[in-house]
């Protein structure tokens, strides 16, 4: 644990690492102190620049990394709402900082990644912990019944509430802070270490559950009976892991059929969520939705109609095909593939999935589950919000986009965990 808190380092590089460990655990709270902390780093970054230990700025990583940003930066110019286009800019300007943050300061981001991934998913572990705890203060104040937990009252946005954030972007943090300590209790070997990893899997895998993020469950479906096996084990090992994932997924998928709150949100939601529009229906269905932004992207494919545009291009059409909850709400496409190709057309739509591919490529080459694990979140989310266009999804982009790539290296299979605390 002292090597967790007091990293042999020199003076500079451990006030870098207190700096961006304190950035790690603000991300769920409110945005004053990520800002606070991101300054605080960029300002003492600027103050012990050495031409020495500057990294290669000018790379094609780089651009993987900052390129939606230039992308925002480009279609602003035709922009005809030049205010918001601004002020989308001015939000992504993080996507840029952390980068270069990262190729400026002299901390080796990689020899101290462990540490950072657990610390943030011990705050986050705690965090969820809170939640519950303050829900259930809550049942226990009115006199309502335990099984009031599981109601809509204590669900989804109801649940992250008191922290003032998305359900849905919490739920990304939370699904890291999963998936690096199952990483973790695969790996360690002493009894005491994994039975405390496995408790704060589950409080996190219960935060999930009720949170109630459909593309973060889809997310973690995929990377807990897929990547993780196939990045950290082999033989009979996978085989058995899988075979227990798996087991625990339709445990999981049985529970949520058995209470209605869970079903009508990971279940019937879903399917709304995934048909056509009909008049008898007072909700607008996704799908739908999403063929009316595609045909207002269509208008002008190539480079988009600007930044800023998304929100004002979408009521009229909205209005026209009656969805009026849409178009009182000004909801934008809640996909941010389509959000792309209305504001920057194909062509920034083609450097988005050139970025997702960089990723995914870089984590398979260096078979590193948690880029793996980040590459597979942010692309489901990116089928159901436009997470870009928010400071708390822009900042778990820039941040763990950034720390995961520069810190990533090439993972063994079958080792133990070891020095960790």
């Amino acid at each position: 644990m002292e090597k967790l808190f007091k990293p042999d380092d020199t003076l500079n590089n451990r006030i870098s690492y207190y700096l961006l460990m304190l950035l790690l655990l603000s991300l769920p709270f409110n945005l004053f102190y990520s800002h606070l902390f991101l300054i605080g780093l960029a300002l003492h970054t600027i103050i012990q620049i050495r031409k020495a230990a500057i990294k290669p700025v000018l790379t094609s990583t780089n651009f993987a990394l900052s390129a939606v940003f230039f992308v925002t930066l480009f279609s602003v110019i035709y922009s005809t709402n030049k205010p918001q286009a601004f002020t989308e800019l001015g939000r992504q300007v993080t996507i840029l900082l952390i980068p270069l943050i990262f190729c400026f300061n002299p901390l080796d981001v990689k020899k101290y990644r462990h540490n950072f991934l657990l610390v943030f998913s011990l705050g986050c572990t705690i965090t969820i912990s809170y939640l519950f705890l303050k829900a259930i203060f809550t049942i226990k104040y009115y006199h309502l019944p335990i099984k009031a937990l599981a109601s809509p009252t204590f669900t989804n946005h109801n649940f992250s509430e008191p922290l003032d954030i998305h359900a849905t972007f919490f739920s990304m943090q939370i699904a890291i802070a999963l998936v690096y300590l199952l990483y973790v209790f695969v790996r360690e070997t002493a009894k005491a270490y994994k039975l405390c990893w496995l408790i704060c899997c589950g409080v996190l895998a219960l935060g999930i559950l009720q949170l109630s993020s459909k593309s973060i469950f889809i997310a973690l479906l995929l990377i807990i009976n897929i990547a993780l096996p196939w990045f950290m084990l082999k033989g009979r090992s996978r085989f058995r892991f899988v075979a227990v994932s798996v087991s625990l997924f339709i445990a999981v998928m049985a529970g949520i059929y058995t209470r209605d709150t869970f079903k009508e949100r990971y279940v019937t939601e879903l399917k709304k969520d995934l048909s056509q529009s009909t008049d008898a229906e007072l909700t607008d269905p996704r799908l739908s939705r999403w063929s009316v932004a595609m045909g207002v992207g269509a208008q002008s494919p190539v480079i988009g109609h600007g930044a800023g545009t998304e929100i004002g291009l979408l009521k009229d059409p909205f209005f026209d095909h009656q969805f009026y909850r849409s178009y009182l709400a000004e909801l934008n496409a809640h996909n941010q593939f389509i959000s792309f190709f209305i504001k920057s057309g194909v062509i920034g739509l083609l450097i988005y999935l050139f970025v997702l591919t960089v990723g995914i490529r870089t984590a398979i080459a260096k078979r590193d589950l948690l880029l793996m694990a980040f590459m597979v979140i942010i692309t489901a989310v990116s089928l159901s919000e436009n997470f870009l266009d928010v400071d708390k999804g822009i900042f778990f982009y820039s941040v763990f986009f950034s720390l995961l790539i520069f810190s990533t290296a090439s993972q063994p299979t079958e080792n133990p965990v070891k020095n960790i605390v």
